[in-house]
């Protein structure tokens, strides 16, 4: 199946990113939010990420005017009826995702696929929450979008042969590289990080370091790019907290029980970078810890 128009749910962070790439292979992409706000930043933020990746030298000047152009925002799902394919790439949380999906399934063609993007969620039960089970699969791009390389494919038990294939050929065309997952709770990378980043927040907890001591010792000893707290404010506190749940919930092993050093933070809306505050404060000139 050759896909040319993609629909894109969701203008945030990871949506942005979507966009972006889709745009930059050659897509034709519609990038749906309800928030006009948010589409109008989005646009922007794509506009001046290209810049830098253009200043690095990674795509050409002349690159980035046509794939802005093949960008259209909308606020409305009657917009995405004429796509072949729609990524959601809404907030982690399963009750909305399939919301979203129920709306959306009515509105599209019989043989159009879907996608999510969800980091840690089961495909097999979103896909269930639609009329296109088989036409349905998982497409999780790490954060940012443009800059990291991997994508990681996730079959549902219902994902037929044709869909997957069109995946894989997507996540090549915009030049990235595939990891299949098999169907499970957080798949393969947030298995292995999330508990990391956890099990970093229990040490900031019990006392064994603080947050610069914790983040530098990752650095400088295991030759981290970014210590794990700073990282766990990147992808969001919020963010990282629901994968916790998900993996404490669904294989039932206490050794992924949230920390509740993390669920304090994230009801105090300290949810990180984009809030402002988290484990470093971001709203002076520089980070400042917050432990």
């Amino acid at each position: 199946m050759s896909i040319q128009r993609i629909g894109v749910i969701g203008a945030g962070q990871m949506g942005t990113g979507i966009a972006h790439v889709l745009a930059l292979a050659g897509y034709d992409v519609v990038l749906d939010d309800l928030n006009k706000d948010a589409l109008g930043k989005s646009l922007e933020r794509i506009e001046k990420n290209m810049q830098r990746q253009a200043a690095k030298g990674v795509i050409s000047e002349d690159a980035i005017k046509p794939a802005l152009a093949r960008i259209r925002t909308t606020q409305s799902m009657d917009d995405l009826k004429d796509r072949e394919l729609v990524m959601e790439a809404a907030t982690e949380d399963e009750a909305t995702k399939k919301k979203l999906f129920q709306e959306l399934c009515p509105r599209l063609s019989p043989t159009a696929m879907l996608a999510t993007n969800t980091s840690s969620i089961s495909v097999t039960r979103l896909a269930a929450s639609t009329d296109r089970p088989e036409r349905f699969i998982g497409i999780h791009f790490m954060n940012p979008v443009p800059v990291m390389q991997l994508v990681e494919v996730i079959r549902g038990i219902a994902t037929d042969d044709t869909t997957f294939q069109t995946a894989l050929d997507i996540v090549k065309h915009v030049g990235k590289t595939a990891a299949y997952a098999e169907d499970f709770p957080a798949f393969i990378v947030n298995r292995i990080l999330l508990p990391m980043i956890n099990e970093a927040v229990y040490t900031l907890y019990e006392g064994v370091g603080n947050v610069d001591a914790i983040d530098t010792a990752m650095r400088l000893g295991a030759n981290h790019p970014m210590g794990p707290l700073q990282l766990a404010d990147f992808i969001g506190l919020d963010t990282c907290l629901a994968v916790m749940q998900v993996l404490y919930e669904g294989l039932a092993d206490s050794k992924y029980r949230p920390c509740p050093l993390l669920v304090k933070y994230v009801e105090a809306g300290w949810l990180g970078k984009k809030t402002g505050r988290g484990f470093y404060d971001y709203r002076g000139e520089h980070p400042v810890p917050t432990r």
